[in-house]
């Protein structure tokens, strides 16, 4: 569950209290405070990541910096793996937004994907060791690769369809194949990722913004932003 997964529990319980209904109130606010210790744990895990990297991070670790006990671990996760599967999921929820936006056709596609490019950038952002501990433990473990897979599946279709609605407002070449395109933005996005974490500077989102300009002047219909 991630950061907007908290709003969505305490808009629930706002709803509650508004209707005077007490079960909507006792389950809005444990809907938050469930989100609110995932998000306290998956931050402590990330951190202890970037420090340590991902083999040399324990559960108990991890639980011990979260200030919560074992139990209360494995209520949310299945593993240690799993930890960052909220990562992909926070990342996906960016995506998803996305999506809505160029679907609903208030804002150029051109500024819509600089903006999910920007914003996906955010989580490795945080530090060159967070994002090499990440790189580094997607490749060590099967657990993680799986998971980041599946996420990257979803969020290629997700992708391609944001394309598509570029093509269909005359923005984005029609010659193109939304799929390529769609594996293209993940190369352009992962790519200057593991070229930040190992230059370090200057930020992220400025390695960020020049890739993304790049990418835009191989797939834009000329003159069209």
């Amino acid at each position: 569950m991630g950061e907007s997964q908290i709003k969505i529990a305490s808009a629930a319980s706002r709803v509650g209290r508004a209707g005077n209904g007490a079960p909507a109130v006792t389950e809005g606010r444990r809907q938050r405070r469930a989100a609110e210790t995932r998000l306290r744990i998956f931050r402590c895990a990330l951190r202890l990541i970037s420090e340590r990297g991902f083999r040399d991070v324990t559960v108990e670790q991890i639980t011990e910096a979260a200030d919560v006990g074992k139990g209360t671990f494995f209520n949310y996760f299945e593993s240690k793996d799993h930890v960052l599967g909220v990562m992909a999921e926070i990342q996906l929820g960016k995506v998803s937004k996305a999506l809505a936006q160029a679907l609903e056709g208030k804002q150029t596609v051109y500024s819509v994907l600089r903006s999910v490019f920007l914003r996906l950038s955010e989580e490795p952002g945080r530090s060159p060791d967070l994002a090499r501990a990440l790189i580094s433990s997607f490749m060590a473990s099967e657990g993680v690769r799986k998971l980041i897979a599946h996420n990257m599946k979803e969020g290629r279709r997700m992708a391609a369809e944001i394309v598509a609605s570029g093509q269909e407002r005359g923005e984005i070449d029609p010659r193109l194949k939304k799929e390529k395109v769609a594996i293209q933005v993940l190369q352009a996005f992962l790519g200057t990722v593991l070229l930040w974490s190992l230059h370090e500077e200057p930020a992220l989102s400025v390695w960020m913004e020049d890739s993304f300009q790049h990418f835009w002047r191989s797939i834009a219909v000329t003159g069209k932003e």
